[in-house]
């Protein structure tokens, strides 16, 4: 009789530890971002505003324990952003580090989440490596990358007729993943690369590049660029008349944003890729109208979307998990699918990719807009299991030979 009290007090204590595992009994998230440079105005406090609305919804508690929302700006450095992560780890007890916003700081915040043993929620840095030889056990990509970007656009536009191309492409982490996928299927498309330059980040005139350019006999320049560099480039590629007839410009990463500084009739026919738009349905009309409210009127970008949906599986994979300890997080995160406002029954690969659908979108005409924020057309949609690199491809350790 006594040995069967001592084994029933036994099995609550390990039944116990099995359902509140939650270290220093609270979960932290700090958001980790660009908040005062270039990519400040797509990213920075829009999505920390994402992340802790996801908290919101949630209920402010995971497995009874509360969840706190940290961040901090990484200034585009990744010896910054890996002190932050760094700091956060030792001293802050951060249990997940999320967003990125910078292919160069990501990959140092995730060689940290791997020392370290913590969850990074990738939403806003795109380099495919982050999935691809850099790949990490407790890392997951949200949103995009750059081979699904690349994938969707390039082979759409070769195939409608745009087979030469040049690249104006930046010099950093993002820019050089974003150029060497973009050229694989632009030559497995039956185009051609002319040529490219590279451009240092936040360059403030970019009329050397386009006219290097302008000499290359190109159907289709390409920006593998991003933020403000891009509005830099399509603001300057029209004032000095780079596109002549027949050519066409197309942006590698474009940012719903980025409209409020173009305008629709500097940005209208231009050609992108994205995996969320706001007017998409009524669920992304819902949501968008709760994200509005608590951002002050601030339209969502996919990121937003990516990291809001990214902080919200993560706190469901908590709950399963009944813990925080980021391997057997990641296991669970794995097991289930994401299903969310505009996530269905998506899968989430070993090597950490995402694998959501990706829209083909045009920016439409002045005289096509009919209201507020109506910028997009749909013009074509590649599912996650076509648009994203086979896993076999990537060079992920943590793939097992022949996973496809």
């Amino acid at each position: 009789m006594r040995s069967l009290f001592f084994g029933v007090i036994c099995l609550f204590y390990v039944a116990s530890s099995a359902v509140a595992q939650i270290s220093d009994d609270v979960v932290r998230i700090g958001v980790i971002n660009d908040q005062s440079g270039q990519f400040a105005y797509g990213t920075g406090q829009a999505s920390v505003l994402a992340a802790k609305l996801a908290v919101e919804d949630f209920g402010g508690k995971v497995l009874g324990k509360p969840i706190e929302v940290l961040s901090a700006d990484h200034q585009h450095k990744p010896d910054i952003g890996s002190s932050i992560a760094r700091r956060w780890a030792d001293t802050e007890k951060v249990d997940a580090f999320a967003d990125g916003a910078s292919s160069s700081v990501a990959l140092a915040v995730q060689q940290v989440a791997r020392e370290k043993n913590k969850t990074f929620l990738i939403a806003s840095a795109a380099t495919s490596e982050l999935t691809g030889k850099s790949c990490n056990e407790t890392s997951t990509q949200w949103t995009y990358d750059t081979y699904a970007l690349s994938n969707v656009l390039a082979r759409a536009i070769v195939r409608a007729g745009g087979k030469e191309w040049f690249f104006v492409t930046a010099d950093f982490a993002f820019g050089h993943a974003m150029q060497r996928d973009a050229t694989k299927f632009i030559t497995d498309a039956g185009g051609t690369v002319l040529g490219s330059v590279k451009a240092p980040l936040n360059s403030p005139d970019f009329s050397s590049f386009l006219l290097q350019a302008a000499s290359k006999p190109f159907t289709v320049l390409a920006l593998a660029t991003a933020g403000g560099d891009t509005i830099n480039l399509i603001k300057q590629a029209k004032e000095f008349k780079i596109l002549k007839p027949g050519q066409s410009l197309a942006s590698m990463l474009f940012y719903i944003n980025d409209i409020d500084s173009l305008g629709l009739e500097a940005a209208q026919g231009l050609r992108l890729a994205t995996s969320f738009y706001w007017d998409l349905n009524d669920e992304t009309r819902a949501w968008t109208k709760r994200y509005m409210a608590y951002s002050g009127g601030k339209l969502p970008n996919m990121m937003q979307a990516g990291l809001y949906t990214a902080v919200t599986h993560y706190l469901k994979a908590i709950q399963a998990a009944g813990t925080d300890e980021a391997k057997a997080v990641a296991r669970k995160m794995r097991e289930m699918r994401v299903n969310d406002f505009y996530n269905k029954d998506v899968e989430i690969r070993a090597d950490g990719s995402v694998l959501h659908k990706m829209l083909l979108m045009q920016v439409k005409a002045p005289s096509e807009s009919k209201y507020s924020n109506d910028f997009y057309k749909l013009i074509g949609e590649l599912p996650g299991s076509e648009a994203y690199r086979a896993m076999s491809d990537g060079g992920c350790a943590l793939v097992n030979q022949g996973a496809k």
